[in-house]
């Protein structure tokens, strides 16, 4: 029988109550990490400028293993959206991971004789061997074949494509020449290998720099495989950038603005599976620092010297050291790779529409100097549970525009034995003016015994809460919730004394009351 999801009928696919399900996971999951009170940003406010180099991106809406979506809101047209009466400029401020590429656009391709284009020879089988299936001229490389394959003689995988000709520039410049491709691709310019990334692969994009000139030709040859699943194809070059630089741009903005919203942080370009990154901070699509990129800090740093306020905004799928902008900006928002509707939450959240509630999923250290080395497996000074160190941001923070408080703790035994659950509840109180979700979180703290770790949680739940209200919150900790593995691999529940805590972060943080309790007995569960 088959599962329900693969039920669902594709006119359901991309339908607008889906995108408006992918803005209210957006909102959910935006996180605010600090704000002196800048945020949410006053009516007043007449001039923005935006600046950083992810501000206008699609792709790091996306993240990695993603579908592309038909259309998508990034943090630039959201906030000009979001404040219509508002003059928002935006300068991007560095060319940090500003290399877009743009398929290669007809009039520079040319066949043998002179047609516009290039010639293409189509393969069954993945090898380019054999007789070609299909020969054509095609106008340019910049095919996405899912659900429309080259031919019905081919079908829609296992086949090879070559295409050969010329490219002729119409400005002599600097280009990043390659190409893009699911699954493998190598390219030539003028006999010379220029890329290549030859294997199965989801869709990928290489490029080299190369130096054209206007009305020359230049021999090109592209060879392509899709082995299986969808295939993707393009011949792509970033055509030269204007001319100034980018940092006097956005200074020039932060000056004539009232408030600077900068969106750094990194993309699925840097961050990933398996990949041939070449940047300072990360190997192979994983990260030897975990620093925010020098070129956006350099940024940041030179906008907030203007005076101006600045709000940083973080697009990221992994933690970030943002120690500078925890000092000096006024106020930091957490967007991750927040998807289609991700630039409509950030612009909801900045004006205080969307009251934000996400906590983090992961802790963000200072600096890779807070860690054991990367191939230490032990789990000793790693993640909140066994980190004995003060991180940037602990798991599980997070701000909101409202405030809560908790009281009434009440445990079902203070006293229990091995193998009994536990009953936990509190009340929790918005003791402010503005209406929010608060996520209550409840963690327990072990007794020093080889293996514990020094605390996990294990139980939340979000609630929301109008100015004023109180909920009463209800938990219960089966015997595996209140287990632990010792050190030899075994779960049981460990006699001693525990504390509970239940609030809107990690015990001893603000908002959070804590009880004490004691095990009696030991049982061992099953794996």
């Amino acid at each position: 029988e088959m599962v329900k999801y693969a039920q669902t009928p594709m006119s359901e696919n991309d339908s607008e109550e889906h995108r408006a399900l992918a803005l209210k996971i957006s909102r959910e999951t935006m996180v605010l990490l600090k704000n002196d009170g800048v945020l949410p940003l006053s009516r007043s406010i007449k001039r923005i400028a935006v600046v950083g180099p992810l501000a206008d991106q699609i792709q790091v809406l996306e993240g990695n293993y993603n579908g592309n979506p038909s259309r998508a809101t990034t943090a630039l047209e959201g906030i000009k959206k979001q404040f219509p009466g508002v003059q928002i400029t935006f300068a991007a401020g560095t060319e940090f991971l500003r290399d877009f590429v743009v398929a290669l656009p007809p009039s520079v391709l040319s066949t043998a004789d002179d047609q516009p284009g290039l010639n293409a020879e189509y393969f069954q089988g993945i090898d380019l061997k054999g007789k070609a299936v299909l020969t054509r001229v095609d106008r340019n490389v910049d095919f996405d074949y899912i659900g429309n394959p080259p031919s019905k003689e081919l079908g829609k995988a296992n086949f090879s494509v070559r295409w050969s000709g010329y490219i002729v520039p119409a400005t002599s410049a600097k280009y990043d020449l390659g190409a893009t491709g699911d699954d493998g691709y190598r390219l030539w310019l003028d006999g010379k290998l220029l890329v290549e990334d030859w294997g199965v692969h989801a869709p990928s994009t290489k490029t080299a720099p190369v130096e054209l000139q206007a009305g020359h030709k230049y021999a090109v040859k592209l060879e392509y495989f899709q082995d299986c699943g969808g295939a993707i194809a393009r011949l792509v070059w970033s055509q030269p950038s204007a001319q100034g630089s980018p940092l006097e741009a956005a200074l020039k903005a932060a000056r004539e603005a009232d408030v600077v919203i900068a969106v750094v942080g990194i993309t699925s370009a840097l961050e990933g599976e398996e990949m041939d990154v070449k940047v300072p901070g990360f190997k192979g699509g994983d990260r030897t620092s975990i620093d925010l990129p020098p070129e956006e800090e350099l940024l940041l740093k030179a906008v907030k010297a203007t005076g101006k306020p600045l709000v940083v905004v973080l697009m990221n799928g992994s933690a970030l050291a943002v120690n500078w902008a925890n000092q000096n900006s006024n106020a930091i928002l957490e967007a991750w790779y927040s998807g289609e509707e991700g630039g409509a939450a950030i612009a909801e959240t900045l004006a205080g529409t969307n009251n934000p509630a996400g906590r983090l999923p992961v802790t963000f250290y200072k600096g890779v100097d807070q860690l054991p080395e990367f191939t230490d497996y032990a789990m000793k000074n790693r993640t909140y549970r066994y980190f004995q160190g003060e991180p940037l941001y602990p798991f599980g923070y997070g701000l909101s525009y409202s405030i809560f408080s908790y009281s009434n703790l009440q445990l079902s035994a203070p006293k229990m034995n091995a193998g009994d659950s536990l009953t936990v509840s509190a009340e929790v109180k918005n003791t402010s003016d503005r209406a929010g979700d608060e996520v209550v979180q409840v963690y327990l703290t072990f007794p020093p015994i080889p293996g514990a770790p020094l605390r996990a949680l294990r139980g939340f739940t979000r609630v929301h809460l109008a100015a004023g209200a109180a909920q009463h919150v209800d938990f219960t900790l089966s015997p595996r919730e209140l287990s632990m593995v010792n050190s030899v691999g075994d779960p049981v529940v460990a006699p001693g004394a525990y504390r509970l805590s239940v609030g809107g972060g990690q015990p001893g943080t603000p908002a959070v009351v804590d009880a004490a309790f004691t095990i009696q007995g030991e049982k061992k569960l099953p794996e």
